[in-house]
């Protein structure tokens, strides 16, 4: 199991440990966790104490021994959405801060999977009404169907169109997974690059999609305009 999304959401590798180990054991004291998990007993003592303050974990004194019990996994999206909530408190804020800046980046560079993705979440928010996309291959799936779909549903519930200029190795892809408020053209079969070219209002961002991508984000309108007429050209010789 990909426990990797567990991480993400703030819990230490003990943490996960004892807290599957909990889960597959059910109620039982720290003996039984200590010789299933491979941890030290004054870590498994410690991360205990950690996952009850967050949760997820409970536990019943009986004589001098607790008897520890994994919470219900469904709490954890509790305890997300709590995150979620205290955040938004100090967002407002967070925001202001950063349109204060005297000096705003002109290009910005991002690397990795999660890096890629907070790309793509910049352009979501460009503004604009029009996405215009150029060059993407198969690579790009590397982010997973999913994440691909949500992120054109988001897209369109903003009332922004689209118009994704293709490899032709993605046509089948796309021929499933259709987006909502999208054209879709492609280019000739042969050459396949790996960089794709996202316009979006003021901004663009560039995407090379390598083992471990890279990404590149420019504001500047100058020359988010130019590549716009580039990708006009492109989408005129485009096929269907």
């Amino acid at each position: 199991m990909d426990t990797k999304i567990l991480e993400d959401i703030g819990l230490s590798n003990a943490e996960i440990k004892v807290y599957f180990t909990l889960l597959e054991l059910g109620t039982t004291t720290a003996g039984p966790i200590l010789e299933k998990s491979g941890l030290q007993n004054s870590v498994v003592h410690m991360t205990l104490n950690k996952l009850i303050e967050r949760g997820f974990v409970t536990f019943v004194k009986e004589g001098k021994r607790n008897h520890y019990q994994a919470t219900n996994p469904k709490h954890i999206i509790d305890f997300i959405n709590e995150k979620k909530e205290r955040f938004e408190t100090i967002l407002p804020e967070l925001l202001l801060k950063q349109k204060q800046a005297k000096v705003k980046p002109e290009i910005i560079t991002f690397r990795g999977i999660k890096g890629i993705k907070e790309l793509l979440l910049e352009l979501l928010e460009a503004g604009g009404s029009e996405h215009h996309t150029f060059g993407s291959a198969k690579e790009s799936l590397i982010l997973g169907d999913t994440f691909w779909v949500n992120y054109h549903k988001k897209r369109a519930l903003k009332g922004i169109t689209a118009k994704l200029l293709f490899n032709e190795s993605l046509k089948q892809w796309c021929d499933v997974n259709k987006y909502a408020k999208t054209e879709y053209k492609f280019t000739e079969k042969g050459f396949e690059p790996l960089t794709e070219t996202i316009i979006r209002n003021d901004k663009i961002g560039i995407i090379i999609w390598t083992e471990k991508p890279m990404g590149i984000l420019i504001c500047n309108k100058a020359a988010a305009e130019s590549y716009e007429k580039f990708f006009q050209l492109l989408w005129r010789n485009g096929i269907e």
